[in-house]
Order: structure tokens, then sequence, then C-alpha cells
């Protein structure tokens, strides 16, 4: 069974009066500890699919099974718990909290599912040593560089154990030797931790470390093996 399987989805939105089709029938699986590069131009649907398979977001048409659950049977509550356990995001923007050192910022996933402190601060001591951040742990955002940032973004995107990584452009506010640690990194999560990723990307470059590179345009797949 895929992890992710996806058949038939449409999404639409209201724009005004007008109706916008984000995705229009597309078909998509993917399997455990597989990385797929998602690329297309602005406004294909790639941001509106990684939504849809982070479970972030119910489509309008079709079905959508994240490990077997259908995400449009379950209700708010389930897909919360859902995204806690099985998915982990990491931003083009890092989105960290800057207030708070880069171990508090990987404990908060762990907090919203209620794990006891002293085992998500351990947990989060263990994930930044795991992406080299071992001496940076007490830092804040404004005080590490940007590909310290996003070491800590995928530290954090790491703090539930989830089998799912989804990755929205995580290289794009990077130099190119930074970009090509992080890409590295996620590849490595894939062949030694089996987690499986899925990556938003206009850099071929970027794409060159996924299984499968997936093309869209106008919410469709237009090349690449969907596997569907």
């Amino acid at each position: 069974m895929p992890l992710l399987d996806l058949k038939g989805i449409t999404k639409d939105y209201l724009l005004g009066k007008s109706a916008v089709h984000a995705l229009r029938g597309l078909d998509l699986t993917v399997e455990k500890g597989e990385i797929v590069a998602l690329m297309g131009p602005s406004g294909s649907g790639k941001s509106t699919l990684m939504h849809i398979l982070g479970a972030l977001d119910t489509p309008t048409g079709g079905t959508a099974k994240l490990d077997g659950k259908t995400l449009q049977e379950l209700s708010e509550n389930h897909l919360v718990t859902l995204r806690g356990r099985k998915v982990g995001f990491v931003f083009q923007t890092f989105n960290l909290v800057p207030t708070l050192s880069a171990q508090k910022n990987v404990e908060l996933p762990m907090i919203f599912l209620g794990v006891p402190r002293k085992e998500r601060a351990a947990r989060a001591r263990e994930l930044l040593t795991k992406v080299g951040l071992a001496d940076r742990m007490r830092h804040k955002p404004s005080e590490l560089s940007g590909g310290e940032r996003q070491r800590v973004a995928i530290a954090r995107a790491l703090a539930n154990d989830p089998e799912i990584i989804l990755a929205d452009e995580p290289t794009g506010n990077l130099d190119t030797e930074t970009g090509t640690t992080i890409l590295e990194l996620l590849r490595r999560l894939s062949l030694d931790d089996n987690k499986t990723v899925v990556l938003v990307t206009h850099d071929p470059e970027a794409a060159r470390i996924a299984d499968r590179v997936i093309h869209m345009r106008d919410g469709r797949v237009v090349d690449g093996d969907s596997h569907a």
C-alpha cells in the first residue's frame, strides 16, 4: 500500500465570483522511503498539492489517502493528530520562533503532542546533534546563519519521528553551497532513516536528489512517472 495515494484529485477555490481550478483530476502515489520532487511554474498547483499531501487541506473531489486513511473522512481533530504524528514540514522561510532557542524551536511540535519536558529536551538535543548543530542549541534564529536555521527547521520537522517530510523550496533562500548541504541532509534522511521526502522546487539541481521528478502545469501532471 502506498504511503500517499491520490486519485482524481481536484481542488477549487472561489476568487470573488470566479472559480479557480488549482488541481484538475490529478493522480499520484508515493512509496515509503521515496524522494519525489514536484516541479512546475508558479500557479501549476505544486503548493496546493503539498497542502493536500500534508493533510493541511482536503480536496474538492477525488480520494486522498495518507497511510491508508482517507483524509476527507477524518474529523479536524483526527487530521491534526495525523499531521502531528505522520508529517514534518520544512519551509523556504524557516518559520522559526525568533524569541526561542534552537532547542526550544525543535521542542515545539512535541509540546503539542504532550511529550514530557525532559523527554522532548533530550529528543531536541539528539536531533540538533544529528543535523550538525550540537554547539548551537542555545542560539536564537537571529544568531544563526541561513543554513543553520534551515537545519534547525529540519530537526523540528523530525521532532515527532514522522514518516513524511514535506519540504517547500527548502533551499530557496540559501546560497548554492549551503543549499547543497541541506539537500544532502534530506537525501540522507531517506537513505538512512527511510523517511519519505516530497520536495517542491524550481531548481533542477535540487531535484537531482529525487528518485522521481513530477512536472506539473495547470493543476495536472504533465511529465514524470506518477505511479498512478
